[in-house]
């Protein structure tokens, strides 16, 4: 692709309004990018509130997808990482000021300057960044992950984000043998720490509303299973956990959570509610205990966790759409109506 040209996308006109079929521009291939057709995206959470500014205001028209795989079509002339025919993906971000002591860090996501969003974001040359749920991406090679031939490609592209999302706060917080982890919520980004967290050799407790997906938490890797609408879990719990990662867009009760921690116990947001939470200190004070966030990961460690997923035969959970199913999928995530992860088949783009 000599020349910038249009790819077919769905893409939300305004906010709020539903996803249509359109087509967007994607800019020539340079010397270092990568032209990627895309296969398979998946459908986050974040897409959603993107692109009914939940967040703050958005760059319209809005080409959401950052859960990207496909296969390489074109490289520039001094692309050494890839190769035409290779499984690559995309995750959340397309660059970034690659200078700041983050970025050097390999801590992408931590960018000073701001990393470049794969999509409703601005790019170095001021130009709107477009998303995966379109036929083709044009992304610098630096920016592209290599997805490992056993992991197919449906199930894989789920992991550029649900799967950082889990697997960067729980190798930071070191679960492992001989800890006790808590997942709260069993949805796109739940599912995959409970087997991700399983794999790490931690013993996992999902935390979810009610009893309805406790047969799926066991089955994907769970040894136990709790109802957060019955209060009496939070007295059976009390002091268990080393470490809790919520995954959930709403307010908690973060007193209620806090008094689930151990000792030097950390719990960990990795949901991005609209609404802001409120906690006592002393839920904090007692115990020595550490509220903290993460933001999915830099790209050496989203490779990591690729590898890591392969080698434990780890993919997402997913329900395979046509495009022109997105504004329905749209409804159904919000009613938490899908087990785990939509992907929408590029195909039908």
């Amino acid at each position: 692709m000599t020349t910038s040209t249009s790819v077919p996308a769905y893409a939300a006109p305004a906010a709020k309004a539903p996803l249509q079929r359109t087509t967007v521009p994607r800019r020539p291939v340079g010397e270092f990018d990568v032209l990627i057709d895309i296969k398979y995206a998946g459908i986050c959470h974040s897409d959603i509130h993107q692109a009914t500014d939940g967040w703050g205001e958005g760059i319209f028209p809005m080409v959401p997808g950052h859960e990207i795989a496909g296969v390489v079509a074109e490289v520039g002339p001094g692309v050494t990482k890839h190769a035409v025919g290779d499984h690559v993906g995309v995750g959340c971000f397309v660059d970034s000021c690659r200078e700041c002591e983050y970025c050097l860090q390999g801590l992408e996501q931590y960018c000073t300057q701001g990393n470049v969003g794969t999509y409703n974001a601005l790019d170095k040359n001021g130009e709107p960044t477009y998303g995966g749920y379109s036929t083709q991406i044009v992304v610098d090679e630096n920016y592209t992950l290599r997805i490992p031939d056993s992991l197919p490609l449906d199930v894989a592209a789920p992991l550029l984000c649900a799967g950082i999302t889990l697997y960067s706060p729980l190798r930071h917080w070191k679960a492992g043998p001989g800890k006790k982890v808590a997942i709260v919520g069993l949805g796109g980004l739940g599912h995959m720490g409970v087997k991700i967290a399983n794999a790490l050799g931690a013993e996992v407790t999902v935390l979810s509303q009610s009893l309805r997906k406790k047969d799926d938490g066991l089955r994907l890797g769970a040894s136990d299973y709790h109802a957060t609408s019955d209060p009496a879990t939070f007295e059976t719990l009390a002091g268990r956990f080393d470490l809790i990662v919520s995954t959930v867009s709403a307010p908690l009760d973060m007193d209620a959570y806090l008094r689930l921690l151990k000792t030097d116990g950390a719990f960990v947001n990795v949901g991005a509610p609209e609404e802001p939470n409120s906690l006592s200190m002393f839920s904090l004070i007692g115990g020595r205990k550490t509220l903290a966030g993460s933001m999915i990961g830099g790209i050496a460690e989203t490779q990591e966790m690729l590898d890591f997923c392969a080698e434990h035969g780890l993919g997402a959970e997913i329900e395979v759409i046509r495009a022109e199913q997105v504004n329905e999928a749209y409804e159904r995530v919000l009613a938490s109506d899908v087990r785990y992860r939509f992907v929408i088949d590029a195909s039908t783009i």
